[in-house]
Parts: structure tokens; C-alpha cells; sequence
């Protein structure tokens, strides 16, 4: 083990210069762009992964999804086999006047990596190829057998996950999961995340006529679409920010005494909030008085993703025809997706003035995730990720919603899945100048190697 650790200490800047070079393919899995991109990107993975040493790697496909990426290395006889997942899709640059540097092109600036993909998740893959190679090169062996799969289409929902499952049901099957794809709570301080909210998500359309009309002609009869959403959406909540859905907190699990005494232990509060996610002097803080961290990961929330009317740059005097929003309730433990889809649903419709034309479509629904941090594989990810920092490792929630991380458990037969990640408060996934703390991402290698050491004195048959 120590000589793996060496070995990625004195290759480090080997293992940043293939982030670059794999952040650098613009794999954005969404609709509207080149598909070619993601196939590229699988094929670069495939490469990194027998450079670094795994067996029987190929690209693996199921119906029209994005490809995958298989490998593995499965030479360790009497020791657990550890399924290791990351994406290598990424999300779409965004609005490229708000990059500081190109999105594709992976930048260094104050001790971090600048560029889409560059944390979420390209990191979490080379993170897996680093730990590998590491221990191949510089001992000919690994302490414990490895499976890993990258997905292509996780940012986009993960929608033929489950039947990828299905259908390499066999191929996938392990003692226990780790996903990197998640956040620590803060700058060097490794986390280990046993929650995750749902969502539940819908589009609303509002119609009142079949074309835009002069709103200086036809202006004071006629109903604005836009007006009518609005008041639709401000029906969502009341003056402090809760949700006013009938029923919408009637299945959340109320926090255990212990998990409450764990989120104060944590030290986090309204400062800590404002500074990393850069509210504005004067924001005032919604939702109640429940805390931030309780707020964050174990009650629901609600946010209008996007509105759409007529276009900003080309906008006129006009009554538009219709208006658009796409809105989403985080859930959590023991919400019903499909349920809170509904009451959201029937809300919206509830709530329509002057007999405006509802159309609604439910574009999303993903449930919640929550596990106990008991057990052998999840002392020794506590143990590892302590040593890897150099301090020691939290247990933390997540706000977000990660889709893929229940059915995986399913397919191994609910085998433990740790969530850990490469990603802190300030990395900005999904938005402009996207970045990796550098410092942590060379932690985060060696929490991987410490992992593989003891998970195998833990798994011992």
C-alpha cells in the first residue's frame, strides 16, 4: 500500500494531464448534441482503463442509450470484488459569456481545474484508473478484485440504467458499490454521503389564444399566460418559502434524535450557506425555521427551473399565446415520487385563473435514497477516506438526486453502496466555470488506495 501511494504521489501530474485530456471532449449526452462526442469520450475511457491495467474492458450498449464502459481485474483470490461506477457524460457548457475559460478546455487557476466535466465526473473516473494503476505498477497486484462500470447518460436522468442492469445483471455482480459522483462537505473534508433527495418534476403549459397578439390593441380583455402561470406559481408557497401543497409533508420522515445531534455536530448554519452558495447582501433565507442542513437534506423543496415566454433578445409588445415552466420538488425519505407528482399536479390545475388552458407533463420521477453507515464497508471508507485527508471523515446528506444509486444496490442484492466524492461547495457542477479542487483530488486518489487496503482486511473469508 505504501508503494501505491508513492506511486501516485509521483504521478500525480500525470493523472491531472488525462483529466484534462478526457475533459476536454465536449460529452454532453443531451438531446441537441453531437451523440459522436459521447461515443468519443467512451472510447478515450476504454483507453484509460487498459492503460491502466484492467482485463476484459469494452464499450457496452443497450437499445439507443449512450455507451458505457466496462472493465476489470479479478485476481485476488478470497477477497471481496468491489464494483466501482462513474459517468462520462457532462452536462452542457451553459452560457459561455460567464466562462472565465473555455468549458472544453481545462484551465488551472488558484489550485483548482477549471472545465466542464472536470469534477462532475470525469475526476470520479480517473480517481478509479489512478487508484488501479497505482497499485499494478508498483506491486503487480491489487488487494482486492474490481469491477467498474462509467455510464453515458447519467446527466440526463440515467433512462436505460435499469435494463443496462438487466441485462448485465451477471457481469456487474460484486460485494458492494462505490459510487464517485457526490460532494464533500467542505474543502478537505472527506464525506461519505448516506442520503440523497428525489425529484419529481413536471412541465406546465399555459394557453389562452393560438398566436401573440398587439398588446396595445388587445390588452386589458384579454388574459396574459404569463400573468396566469405567475399567480399558478406563487400558489406553490407561502410568505416564508414553505410549500403549500395539500399534503406534501404528510410522508416526511421526521429526523431521529441521533441524526439531528449528527447535523449539529456538523456546525453549519445561515454563514456558512450564504458564503458558498454566494447569495446576494439582503437574500433573506425561506423555508422556516428548521435548519439549513435539515432543510438541505431531509425536507422537500420546490424551485421553477426555467420559465419561457417570448425570447429576451427579441421580445415586443405582445400578449403571448402561451407560457411554459418546468418545476421540481425535491423529495425525501418516505415520499412517493408519483404521488407528489399528482398532488403538484392537481395544485397547478387548482389554482389556473380566468379558465386559461392547463397542460401538464410529468417529465421526472426519481425517489429518494437513504442508508445506515453500519457494517464493514463502511468502516473502512471511514477509515480510508481519514487516512487519504488527513483528518477525519464525516457522514453527511445530499441535496441532490443521484437515480442511479438504488437500482445498483438492488442488482447486487442490496449490497452496501458508498458514496464518495471529488466535489465540494464551491465546484459548481452544472453551471459555469465548473471546478476541481486539485488538493482534494489528490486526497481523494489516495483515499481510494487506502479503501482497497482495507476493505480487504475487512472482507476476509
Amino acid at each position: 500500500m505504501n508503494k501505491a501511494i508513492q506511486y501516485a504521489d509521483q504521478h500525480f501530474d500525470k493523472f491531472v494531464e488525462e483529466l484534462k485530456s478526457l475533459a476536454r471532449i465536449p460529452s454532453v449526452s443531451f438531446p441537441g448534441f453531437p451523440p459522436e462526442e459521447v461515443q468519443r469520450s467512451a472510447q478515450a475511457v476504454a483507453a484509460l482503463l487498459t492503460a491502466a491495467g484492467f482485463d476484459h474492458v469494452e464499450v457496452l450498449r443497450v437499445g439507443d442509450a449512450h455507451p458505457y464502459v466496462y472493465g476489470d481485474w479479478l485476481h485476488a483470490p478470497d477477497a471481496p470484488t468491489v464494483l466501482l461506477y462513474a459517468h462520462h457524460d457532462v452536462q452542457p457548457p451553459g452560457r459561455a459569456e460567464l466562462w472565465k475559460s473555455p468549458p472544453f478546455e481545462p484551465t488551472k487557476r488558484e489550485g483548482r481545474l477549471f472545465g466542464r466535466g472536470t469534477a462532475d465526473d470525469k475526476a470520479g473516473i480517473i480517481v478509479h484508473t489512478s487508484a488501479v494503476v497505482s497499485y499494478l505498477r508498483s506491486t503487480g497486484k491489487l488487494p482486492v478484485n474490481v469491477k467498474v462500470v462509467i455510464e453515458g447518460e447519467e446527466e440526463i436522468g440515467s433512462e436505460h440504467l435499469e435494463h443496462f442492469l438487466q441485462v448485465y445483471q451477471n457481469k456487474l455482480q460484486g460485494d458492494l458499490i462505490v459510487l464517485t459522483d457526490t460532494a464533500n462537505f467542505d474543502v478537505g473534508i472527506p464525506s461519505i454521503t448516506t442520503s440523497l433527495r428525489g425529484i419529481s418534476a413536471v412541465e406546465v403549459e399555459v394557453h389562452v389564444m393560438d398566436h401573440p397578439v398587439h398588446s396595445g390593441m388587445w390588452g386589458g380583455p384579454s388574459p396574459d399566460p404569463v400573468l396566469a402561470l405567475a399567480k399558478m406559481l406563487d400558489s406553490l408557497i407561502d410568505a416564508s418559502g414553505r410549500i403549500t401543497i395539500p399534503g406534501i409533508y404528510d410522508d416526511v420522515r421526521p429526523l431521529l434524535p441521533v441524526e439531528r445531534a449528527s447535523l449539529a455536530s456538523l456546525e453549519y448554519g445561515e454563514k456558512e450557506f450564504r458564503e458558498q452558495a454566494q447569495l446576494l447582501p439582503g437574500v433573506q433565507f425561506i423555508g422556516g425555521d428548521a435548519s439549513v442542513l435539515e432543510k438541505l437534506w431531509r425536507l422537500p423543496a420546490l424551485s421553477v427551473n426555467a420559465i419561457e415566454a417570448s425570447h429576451r433578445k427579441t421580445v415586443a409588445n405582445i400578449i403571448n399565446e402561451s407560457a411554459w415552466a418546468k418545476v421540481g420538488i425535491r423529495t425525501v425519505p418516505d415520499m412517493d415520487p408519483i404521488k407528489t407528482i399528482k398532488r403538484l399536479t392537481d395544485h397547478l390545475k387548482a389554482h389556473a385563473p380566468w379558465g386559461v388552458e392547463v397542460k401538464i407533463i410529468s417529465e421526472q420521477a426519481g425517489s429518494w435514497w437513504i442508508t445506515k453507515p453500519e457494517g464493514p464497508a463502511f468502516e473502512a471508507a471511514h477509515a480510508a477516506m481519514t487516512k487519504g485527508f488527513g483528518r477525519e471523515a464525516v457522514y453527511i446528506g445530499a441535496g441532490g438526486s443521484i437515480p442511479f444509486v438504488g437500482p445498483f444496490a438492488n442488482v447486487l442484492g442490496g449490497a452496501p453502496a458508498l458514496l464518495i466524492g471529488v466535489e465540494d461547495p464551491y465546484t459548481n457542477a452544472h453551471s459555469e466555470n465548473e471546478s476541481l479542487h486539485l488538493g482534494d483530488f489528490k486526497k481523494s486518489i489516495a483515499g481510494a488506495i487506502y479503501l482497497y487496503e482495507e476493505l480487504a482486511a475487512r472482507y476476509k473469508r
